[in-house]
């Protein structure tokens, strides 16, 4: 299986980031109602098109 250097929440649709005190983040999965972290990764991920578009261009370059 090859890993994929973009699987991560940060780069999901689901990925919300939301500041709730200075200098304090919370990140959840809004498809999973689950508090996460940006590099943390789940099966259920879809990544964001701008993250789809980039991992197209790398694909080609190879």
């Amino acid at each position: 299986m090859i890993k994929n250097p973009f699987h991560a929440c940060a780069t999901c649709i689901h990925f919300e980031a939301r500041k709730y005190a200075p200098r304090r983040m919370k990140y959840r999965c809004t498809r999973l109602n689950y508090e996460t972290k940006p590099d943390y990764q789940f099966n259920c991920w879809e990544p964001k098109t701008h993250v789809v578009d980039l991992m197209k261009k790398r694909e080609m370059g190879k």
